[in-house]
């Protein structure tokens, strides 16, 4: 049985990354049907791609309605407040990078509970994190923020290792949870601040 420490955790990534996902549609002037179906997306993309993947079936998504009625939730939320908010692209990645934080150490412990290995594990924490985010991205009409030289997957993988080796040293949930993610969030969050990037491919010469 998952526990319910888990559940509130794997909620509260969906909440704030269906708040990023909502916040980008309002940002493309979407329609109340874009802002919650973008919302959703982002929510619910990286778990359920991660669910099929380890093959957990059917997906937590579709298999309890709490999955469901925070990313619409959220969505709700973001449009009704949306002259406030609409046009921060800053908080869209503030948003995005608790999401991201959130969700790798999730989805990593997820994959232990379903018998995979320590790297097996983190890489599908790192899914978990960039899945939603990449759905959001493509639906939107922007290249996706892991192909344009920032920092993102690799935080998510560093945290959810980290979530990994912790859970099975036999530590607590919550310092499991506080080490990966806050790994994962404070990394993301410097070099949003720093504008750190990775190397990038330069023009073709022919």
């Amino acid at each position: 049985m998952v526990p319910a420490s888990f559940i509130v955790l794997d909620l509260l990534g969906i909440f704030v990354f269906a708040i990023s996902g909502g916040l980008m549609a309002v940002r493309k002037q979407l329609d109340l049907f874009g802002v919650l179906v973008l919302a959703g997306a982002t929510g619910l993309g990286g778990g359920f791609l991660r669910d099929v993947l380890i093959d957990a079936t059917p997906p937590a998504a579709l298999a309890d309605w709490r999955y469901l009625l925070v990313p619409m939730a959220a969505g709700v939320l973001v449009f009704a407040f949306h002259p406030a908010i609409g046009r921060q692209e800053r908080l869209i990645n503030v948003f995005d990078a608790f999401g991201l934080a959130l969700f790798c150490v999730t989805g990593a412990l997820k994959a232990t509970a379903y018998g995979l290995g320590p790297l097996p594990a983190a890489l599908m924490g790192m899914v978990t994190g960039i899945g939603g985010g990449i759905l959001r991205d493509v639906l939107s009409g922007r290249v996706p923020t892991i192909f344009a030289g920032e920092l993102y997957a690799t935080p998510a993988l560093a945290g959810a290792l980290v979530a990994v080796l912790l859970d099975r040293a036999g530590l607590p949930f919550g310092v499991v949870a506080l080490g990966g993610a806050g790994l994962c969030l404070s990394w993301r969050l410097l070099a949003m601040w720093r504008r750190w990037s990775a190397p990038m491919s330069g023009p073709a010469n022919v």
